[in-house]
């Protein structure tokens, strides 16, 4: 697919999801055993309404408006839920779809599970640690893995090296 169409596609499932998740959602997300576990209310004060919303019931912000898809510096991107390392900078590119994007994680410290939400078949990515949604992952990315880690930068905090 070439990219122009590539990226259309993204960001209008971008749109369309950060519409359906405007609302109070059940916590997808939290279900699971994992070891940092809050209340919901407990996550409620801790994260932001658009760091809510991602990480506990898997919405998805819009593409293009998280600072950290243009971060270049060496380090690390943690979960912004518990602050788990997730990805280090130096698998990081520029997939241009808008979002934080990268080829590899820290060995661990991700799980999947299959999303068959708005029609299609997608393989989400989450917290080994808290169970908080990140994104999806796709296998449309560079060498050497192939695969792309598609990332929702509200998700996502930094930590310079």
């Amino acid at each position: 697919m070439n990219t122009l169409r590539r990226n259309f596609l993204i960001g209008g499932s971008g749109l369309v999801l950060s519409g359906l998740f405007l609302g109070k959602l059940p916590a997808i997300a939290a279900e699971g055993e994992f070891p940092f576990k809050l209340s919901d209310a407990e996550w409620q004060a801790k994260l932001d309404a658009s760091a809510y919303q991602v990480l506990r019931h898997e919405a998805t912000e819009r593409p293009f408006t998280s600072p950290l898809n243009d971060e270049k510096r060496a380090g690390t991107f943690k979960c912004a839920g518990c602050g788990q390392a997730l990805f280090a900078s130096d698998t990081k590119f520029d997939s241009g779809t808008g979002w934080p994007s990268f080829w590899d994680f820290i060995p661990g410290s991700i799980g999947t599970k299959e999303d068959n939400s708005l029609f299609m078949a997608r393989i989400e990515v989450h917290c080994s640690n808290c169970g908080g949604h990140q994104g999806h992952v796709f296998d449309d990315g560079p060498a050497p893995t192939g695969l792309r880690y598609c990332i929702n930068g509200v998700a996502l905090t930094f930590e310079a090296a």
